[in-house]
């Protein structure tokens, strides 16, 4: 993907639509610099965001992402592949967030044990150590996970897409 033509497509867009980027940045519901990064090419959207893009647009994604828009329509087959990539996005976050919100029930409920441990100065115990290396593990196991699956995700999103777009 070349993100300095997705850039200057996002950029003619804009432009033809007779919008600044403040304008844009408020429909999108994000900030003025970001849309000024997306169209220097220094970042891309997510790609949530990029198929909201090329919705509001009325351009097809395949177009977007390839910073090459032809005057046409979205068809009904690109925007049944639109819903399923935002289908996949959504349910891979939600994903993320069941395993981090277990991580963290589990490190208030140790840390909770702990200090209940520490009023009654059974902190040096079995159990005190136990609560301890609890909490400990789970801020470096949600830690890990976090980067770990943010990576995955990118590149399961940048997998998919590649079939559906590279593949037809």
């Amino acid at each position: 993907m070349n993100q300095i033509k997705i850039g200057n497509a996002m950029k003619e867009l804009r432009k033809e639509s007779g919008l600044t980027q403040q304008q844009l940045a408020d429909k999108l519901m994000v900030n003025r610099k970001s849309v000024s990064r997306w169209e220097t090419g220094r970042n891309l959207p997510d790609l949530d965001l990029l198929i909201e893009i090329a919705d509001f647009f009325q351009v097809g994604l395949r177009e977007l992402l390839e910073g090459e828009i032809k005057k046409s329509v979205v068809g009904q087959n690109e925007k049944e592949t639109i819903a399923k990539v935002a289908e996949y996005s959504y349910e891979e976050k939600m994903k993320l967030i069941q395993r981090m919100h277990i991580l963290f029930v589990a490190g208030v409920f140790a840390s909770f044990i702990y200090l209940v441990l520490v009023f009654t100065e059974y902190e040096d115990s079995f159990f005190g150590g136990l609560c301890l290396g609890v909490m400990s593990g789970m801020m470096i196991v949600g830690v890990l996970i976090t980067s770990r699956s943010a990576i995955k995700i990118q590149k399961g999103k940048q997998m998919f897409l590649d079939k559906v777009f590279h593949h037809r």
